[in-house]
């Protein structure tokens, strides 16, 4: 464990704060979130890495590695099956009440995300992400938001109740890790 270490996963923390508080769609939080670290952070990694050999999506497997060598893993997602009540039709139903009848009928295995979603939940879930990353950015830690992460987390039973979400590794290091990617294709 070096201070740097230390320092990312007290900004981890901090990113939590930023999201927690981040605005959300007629003042209701539907928002979920974890901070991922050790052997939990080594799982997630594995896990990405094994969806990606089984799928042939390289990203996952790239991303995967890059969890596995972080120092940190912030989570956060949002239960976006239950609408707000605002029929904005934002989901592609006329009205909230809709929404609910469609889930019914739309368990679908197998997907990365089950729809439909409230977009207003959904926008909240980007509005907190953005506020985690812009923390870890005035902290200067190393970050990359990865839809990868998101879905391997809900499939490992992460973020109870969420139907969408992202994952943002951390690291503090001389280069970012993040970058500078060589793609087979």
């Amino acid at each position: 464990m070096t201070t740097e270490t230390d320092a990312v996963k007290s900004v981890a923390g901090l990113m939590a704060l930023a999201a927690r508080t981040a605005p959300k769609a007629v003042g209701i939080d539907s928002i979920s979130i974890e901070v991922v670290t050790g052997k939990d952070l080594k799982l997630l990694g594995d896990e990405m890495i094994r969806m990606a050999e089984e799928s042939g999506v390289e990203f996952f497997g790239i991303n995967g590695r890059q969890v596995k060598e972080s120092d940190a893993c912030v989570l956060i997602g949002v239960a976006g099956r239950q609408g707000l009540g605002a029929d904005c039709s934002g989901c592609g139903y006329a009205t909230c009440v809709e929404m609910a009848e469609a889930l019914k009928k739309t368990r679908k295995k197998g997907t990365a995300y089950a729809g439909p979603n409230c977009v207003l939940k959904v926008s909240d879930l980007g509005i907190a992400v953005g506020s985690a990353v812009k923390t870890a950015s005035i902290h200067n830690v190393d970050n990359r938001i990865m839809y990868s992460a998101g879905v391997v987390a809900l499939k490992l039973g992460r973020l109870k109740g969420c139907s969408v979400a992202y994952g943002i590794p951390l690291k503090a290091s001389g280069k970012n890790i993040f970058f500078d990617i060589q793609f087979k294709h």
